[in-house]
């Protein structure tokens, strides 16, 4: 037997206040859109906006170091406010920041904070395209798409509690919450084309060649292909640029007919090749000195002077706060983390004092290349309360703690040899492994006759599918061959 609501009841006028209340809110809360001169439903004003965006960019810094390099900073700041200046939002102050991260990623927060990484950059081959990227992300600032789809998960969970009260039913609520993730998922498609359209206006605006945004796609596409092939031959799953950038075909009909109208506005149409080619020159190519290099099994990091490795065939993934060691399957990882020290005790009692760890069992004290540390089993923790094996070493006044964890249970002990192989590789880098530890670096050459990509890769340093790689830093990819005399990007 099922009960409803009886007329009149406290929890139904409860529900229909809170509804009354929700209406009145969102009657409030239109504002004009600046640039698409829309009303837009926000429950945020321009000042609570920058404040956000300026909050949150404290924590990108955190998760991403920028890149140290401050003419290369001050060269995309140059261009970035090119395209800002000319929006619907020129009164803010935008600020543009290029990560030391090889990842092909940028990505806009409220407020006027863009960030684009530094592996993006070194695919682009004009400042045109640079200018196409941030224009893109200027787009989403000026529509306030990060206000509006915070209003839209406001709304949904506003929803979701009136059904909750009004019903009592929790599958209700579920629903309803579901509901709310479907319409606030439903606006990304449309506001990144929105982007894309306000983004190709400014470059028409500022001077560049709208076209440059069709390019910009086709580069990401290409990089798209290359890493499901790559994705494909090693198991892996491929990564992509996130947004329409992803997904959007560069003959996309409605694409096209947004370039195609900016292009109506005119400009100089300017393209930037040599200057941008001039500001990435000798760019750090992939993982980057400052923040560690990855060869093979092996991590290297050069200021810190240390190096660790990890067993073949595991991925290896490099952040700011950690560096992280899986299997194929994901189903083993080791993270390895850093504190500094401060009291004068034991890698033993740092583990118990420190890490929280008071039941160790299987314990033993590690001596490596001279470092003092200890290692052991530790009975829960881990997100589940999982069973692992934690590690520290002492170096330089620092503790390294390693910790490794099986996805699944049953797997721990299978894969324990390899967490405490793992945790004994860590130590001091020698000498004459320094020169593993820098960066690859990005030159700009000359093509000369006889060149060739096949002929320009045995000689590249770039260490998987060098070929397929140089063809996708100038645009080439899959089969595009060389001219004498143009100017390319290899990598030495």
């Amino acid at each position: 037997m099922m009960f409803g609501l009886l007329p009149g009841s406290p929890m139904l006028r409860f529900s229909s206040l809170l509804m009354l209340a929700l209406g009145l809110m969102v009657l409030k809360a239109c504002a004009l859109n600046p640039a698409t001169g829309d009303n837009d439903l926000v429950f945020m004003s321009e000042n609570q906006e920058i404040a956000l965006g300026r909050e949150y960019h404290k924590e990108v810094v955190k998760q991403y170091e920028p890149f140290a390099d401050q003419e290369l900073q001050d060269y995309v700041q140059a261009v970035g406010e090119k395209v800002a200046s000319v929006s619907h939002r020129g009164n803010l102050y935008y600020r543009f920041t290029v990560l030391d991260s090889p990842d092909i990623n940028a990505f806009a927060l409220p407020g006027g904070y863009i960030y684009i990484h530094r592996g993006l950059l070194t695919y682009m081959n004009s400042e045109a395209e640079l200018a196409a990227v941030l224009a893109h992300e200027v787009g989403h600032v000026t529509a306030r798409h990060a206000v509006r789809r915070h209003t839209s998960a406001t709304l949904a969970g506003i929803f979701s509690t009136a059904v909750a009260v009004g019903t009592g039913q929790r599958a209700a609520a579920d629903l309803a919450s579901l509901l709310g993730q479907a319409v606030t998922r439903g606006y990304g498609r449309e506001h990144e084309l929105e982007a894309d359209g306000l983004g190709a206006s400014y470059l028409a605006r500022a001077g560049y060649d709208p076209q440059a945004m069709v390019e910009v796609i086709g580069l990401l596409k290409m990089q798209q292909e290359f890493s499901d092939a790559v994705a494909r031959e090693s198991g892996d799953t491929p990564s992509s640029y996130h947004g329409l950038f992803a997904t959007h075909p560069r003959h996309d009909t409605r694409l096209q007919q947004v370039v195609g109208q900016a292009v109506l506005q005119g400009g100089e149409g300017r393209v930037g090749r040599e200057a941008f080619l001039a500001a990435i020159d000798n760019v750090d190519f992939g993982d980057s000195t400052q923040a560690g290099v990855r060869r093979g099994n092996r991590f290297y990091h050069k200021p810190l002077a240390f190096t660790v490795s990890f067993p073949d065939q595991w991925r290896i993934l490099n952040y700011p706060s950690a560096v992280i060691g899986h299997t194929v399957l994901k189903d083993g990882f080791v993270q390895m983390t850093l504190e500094d020290l401060n009291k004068r005790i034991t890698p033993e009692e740092f583990i118990r004092e420190r890490l929280g760890v008071k039941k160790l069992r299987a314990g033993e004290p590690l001596s490596q290349s001279g470092l003092e540390g200890y290692t052991g089993i530790a009975p829960g923790g881990m997100a589940g309360g999982k069973l692992h094996r934690v590690g520290v070493v002492y170096y330089r006044r620092q503790a390294y703690i390693f910790r490794g964890w099986a996805e699944k249970q049953r797997g721990f002990d299978e894969l324990d040899a390899d967490f405490l192989a793992s945790i004994r590789s860590f130590r001091p880098l020698r000498a004459e492994e320094q020169h593993l530890a820098e960066s690859l670096k990005l030159k700009v050459h000359t093509a000369r006759r006889g060149d060739t990509f096949a002929r320009l890769a045995s000689r590249s340093r770039i260490p998987n599918h060098p070929e397929a790689q140089l063809r996708l830093l100038n645009g080439m990819y899959p089969d595009g061959e060389l001219s004498p005399g143009s100017r390319i990007k290899i990598v030495r």
